[in-house]
């Protein structure tokens, strides 16, 4: 489960909201698409979210723990995928994972078997044990989505997870996002995909100008439009918030 209640956040120098008043409820077992124009406040939303930034006002609480108040509890329950990644540029992508799994306390036998897998699934064996200084950025997107997913969370945090992937790994992604949420856990990803996003997304939430002005699943935002695509959708919510 992910909340948010009335959250606000204004970045110092700035007099607009970089979220303004954020309410949003996520059930566990779902994948959200969060959609917004660019500095509309998908990012900052996420920051807020994992911790990264503190709200000026408001609560966010996953699986039932407010982040402001039990912050390392909060953080056990989810992993994150950045929209940069900021790595040990000098560890090998094995020792990167090796030291993911210890800080999340995931058992040896869990953490081969996990890391065995994924490196296969995102064809990253040959580079385990190079450093990640070499690694492309592709390469280093695939190995930061294996390390949120090392201890199997049960929030999965992922801001434009498939940007700059190849249509396989995009593939494998979205295949585990969906298996994610079959077995009772929740995604949360911004993307500007749109075509993925309605195909891949139980619900969807578009923020402009850090205001929330969609939510629900693709038949609920389309109404009686129901021929209607999602990139049609956005496009006439988000000029009708600009008029």
């Amino acid at each position: 489960m992910i909340r948010f209640e009335s959250v606000h956040k204004t970045y110092a120098g700035s007099q607009a909201k970089a979220v303004d008043d954020l309410n949003l409820d996520i059930a566990s077992g779902k994948v959200f698409g969060f959609i917004g124009p660019n500095g509309a406040g998908k990012t900052t939303t996420i920051k807020l979210m994992t911790g990264i930034l503190q709200p000026d006002a408001g609560r966010v609480i996953l699986e039932g723990i407010d982040m402001a108040q039990r912050p390392l509890e909060a953080k056990r329950t989810f992993g994150y995928v950045p929209d940069s990644f900021e790595m040990y540029d000098r560890l090998t992508g094995m020792d990167y994972l090796r030291f993911l799994a210890d800080v999340y306390g995931v058992s040896i036998l869990r953490r081969n078997e996990h890391i065995e897998k994924y490196l296969k699934l995102f064809e990253l064996e040959s580079a385990a044990y190079q450093q990640i200084r070499s690694y492309s950025h592709v390469m280093k997107q695939k190995l930061s989505i294996i390390g949120a997913l090392i201890h199997e969370p049960s929030i999965s945090i992922l801001d434009e997870p498939m940007t700059g992937l190849d249509p396989k790994s995009m593939h494998v992604l979205k295949e585990e996002m969906k298996n994610h949420c079959k077995e009772g856990r929740s995604v949360f990803f911004s993307t500007h995909v749109l075509d993925v996003a309605e195909r891949l997304c139980d619900e969807i939430g578009i923020i402009q100008h850090g205001k929330l002005i969609a939510k629900g699943t693709l038949d609920e935002l389309k109404g009686s439009e129901k021929d209607s695509t999602l990139e049609a959708l956005f496009l006439e919510l988000t000029q009708q918030e600009e008029s």
